[in-house]
């Protein structure tokens, strides 16, 4: 279908890509992988014609069509969202405009060849869905979170990541033979993200993707390409096998690397000692032939495994806040009407619903930012939140450096930790020296989110904290919001992290809140079982059993077991971070104890009185046979 060959892209002196080869096939569903940087979008845009190799051949099959959907920058304007939308189908709409126009010659004095061509291109119409065609691009439409008020509204209304709906809807009408989607789910609500991923796995063609969505990658690919170092290398399967077989591969060609390592380590030895002995010269240059001979096996970058703790959240009271028969409303849009809400103390809250439905608006009211227009919020006992608002990157000072803008607000015990928390969020190297009014709008948020996370809070309260961050960082803050102690309700849109991390699932929409125990799959499962797909899809269907739509109590009672099933894993863990503490200030105790004993039995005066020596000796054992069973049992614990 599509092949690479001996391809080499530069940026200025950088080598992107080193002669790389590439097949790809039809059907393949493929997704790419690599750092920040490694030239994901660039291969995009190479095989969509957006950019020319530096070397290389691009060999394109007869008949081969290409769809490419950018990260942002697309608008629409002049026409209303269905017309716009319906552009993509210009074949089908200019063959339905000669089919009026052979019907009224028809229904005259016709030719027998127009009579044959209308009967032909009926037949082709009809094929290729025509008569379908307005209700399909409903369909899609509707998939990806339009509602019909929408399709009338002139496409300029429309805010950027819904524009960029619009150009996805108008690509998946167009069905090309090669899809190229650079973060298709950057502006998609979780049900338009479930939709996508149904369709695209019934997308009769093949497609190449970049996704920081971990869960999305799983369902759709069934292949990962990894860049690295200007080459690719291909994994079968989705995402989560990618990782486990590259990590067996990394283990291989380290193995194989030592080995190789010694063997070069030999050779160069050899060559040293008898470099100028004539009666080995001949020796020697078959040494260094042999030694010019060698393929080097370089590894991939073994990205720093960095994790930060959260500092430790002040105690609380049983619940942490509440909202009592709380309404919001905008002018005439009531967006939430008397709604009860109760968090308690350490739950993992995910607010879901598609956009608009009043997600930040709650957030708001939790947050205490917004007063309700009627009801009223309820600070629990000792309260001290933080709160991260989609917004949050312009209170960031811009006259600071990166580094300076997070340790300006960094209690002192965080400071030895912040640069490897900044290189959580993607700030390494020169980057934490970068101007904050130089950086990206996705630089700023990831800032704003670093600094929020250093703060000694109870609540957590995050507004879309997944917002531009890569895989890797993403589960680094998955890893520490799961040890957090205190309590968290946050928006998400990462399918992976929702469900990783939320203990109870509250639905917005329809100026309403109702609440779910367990995380989305179970949300998704109690919906299905009350007989409403409005979250769910063919997807969820494959994945819940045909009896789980039986008796609702049932489902109620799967439920409650469910969120109390978690709730036992969440005070295990509380109690194991508790138990980590107080064995960490054990050992840190005993080794000053120890360093003071040592300071004496490095005293000569100490040897001259053997009575004293000895008890010192003894004592010193006994202390260091404490700590080593601390330090066994803290590895226990850890692991």
């Amino acid at each position: 279908m599509v092949q690479l060959k001996n391809i080499d892209k530069f940026f200025a002196d950088r080598r992107i890509f080193s002669s790389i080869d590439w097949h790809i096939r039809p059907t393949e569903r493929i997704g790419l992988c690599g750092e920040n940087g490694a030239g994901k979008s660039t291969l995009l845009k190479l095989l969509a014609g957006l950019v020319e190799s530096d070397g290389g051949v691009l060999q394109i099959a007869k008949g081969t069509t290409f769809g490419y959907l950018p990260q942002d920058g697309l608008t629409h304007r002049g026409q209303s969202l269905f017309v716009e939308t319906k552009s993509a189908l210009t074949d089908l709409q200019q063959m339905e405009s000669e089919l009026r126009q052979l019907e009224k010659k028809i229904s005259g004095t016709a030719e027998t060849s127009e009579l044959e061509r209308y009967a032909e291109l009926q037949q082709l119409f009809e094929q290729r869905g025509g008569y379908q065609m307005e209700s399909e691009v409903g369909r899609v439409l509707h998939g990806l979170g339009f509602s019909a008020d929408d399709f009338d509204k002139p496409c300029e209304n429309f805010s950027g990541g819904w524009q960029m709906r619009i150009a996805l809807a108008k690509l998946l009408l167009q069905k090309p033979n090669l899809l190229l989607l650079d973060e298709p789910t950057n502006h998609l609500d979780l049900p338009a993200r479930d939709w996508l991923e149904d369709y695209l796995l019934n997308y009769p063609y093949a497609m190449v993707l970049v996704s920081h969505d971990r869960f999305f990658l799983d369902k759709v690919v069934s292949k990962i390409v990894e860049i690295w170092n200007g080459n690719l290398t291909a994994y079968p399967g989705n995402y989560t096998r990618y990782i486990q077989v590259r990590d067996e591969r990394i283990l291989a060609l380290k193995a194989a690397k030592n080995q190789q390592d010694e063997e070069i380590s030999k050779i160069e030895a050899f060559i040293s000692r008898f470099r100028y002995q004539a009666n080995k010269a001949s020796q020697v240059q078959s040494r260094v032939k042999q030694l010019d001979k060698i393929e080097r096996i370089s590894l991939p970058p073994q990205r720093k495994k960095i994790a930060f703790t959260f500092p430790p959240p002040p105690k609380g009271g049983r619940f942490a806040v509440s909202l009592n028969c709380a309404s919001q409303a905008y002018g005439a849009l009531r967006v939430l009407e008397k709604v009860d809400v109760s968090i308690e103390q350490g739950e993992r809250v995910a607010l879901v619903g598609p956009n608009g439905a009043g997600k930040s608006t709650l957030m708001r009211l939790l947050a205490g930012v917004e007063e309700p227009v009627s009801g009223e919020r309820i600070e629990g006992h000792n309260l001290l939140q933080a709160y991260f608002a989609q917004n949050q990157a312009e209170e960031l000072n811009s006259a600071r450096d990166v580094y300076a803008e997070i340790m300006a607000d960094s209690p002192v015990a965080m400071v030895p930790r912040l640069r490897n928390i900044l290189g959580a969020f993607l700030f390494s190297g020169d980057d934490i020296e970068k101007s904050v009014k130089v950086l990206s709008g996705g630089e700023r948020n990831r800032l704003a989110l670093a600094k929020l996370l250093l703060r000694p809070a109870n609540l957590l309260l995050l507004d879309e904290p997944t917002n531009h961050l890569d895989l890797q960082s993403k589960q680094i803050l998955l890893d520490s919001l799961k040890k957090y102690q205190g309590t968290i309700v946050f928006v998400s849109h990462d399918r992976y992290f929702v469900d990783a991390l939320a203990t109870r699932v509250l639905e917005v929409g329809g100026g309403e809140v109702e609440s779910y125990f367990g995380n989305y799959g179970d949300f998704l499962r109690a919906k299905q079982s009350q007989g409403d797909a409005s979250h769910s899809s063919d997807r969820v269907e494959k994945h819940v059993e045909n009896n789980v739509a039986g008796d609702l109590s049932d489902d109620k009672q799967a439920r409650i077991e469910a969120h109390s099933a978690r709730k036992d894993q969440q005070r295990r863990e509380q109690k194991q971070q508790k138990e980590l503490k107080k064995i960490e200030s054990d050992i840190e105790v005993l080794e000053e104890t120890l360093s003071g004993i040592e300071q004496r039995m490095a005293d000569p005066e100490l040897y001259q009185d053997q009575d004293q020596w000895r008890q010192v000796s003894i004592e010193y054992a006994s202390l260091k046979e404490s700590l080593d069973g601390l330090y066994l049992k803290w590895e226990e614990i850890q692991g």
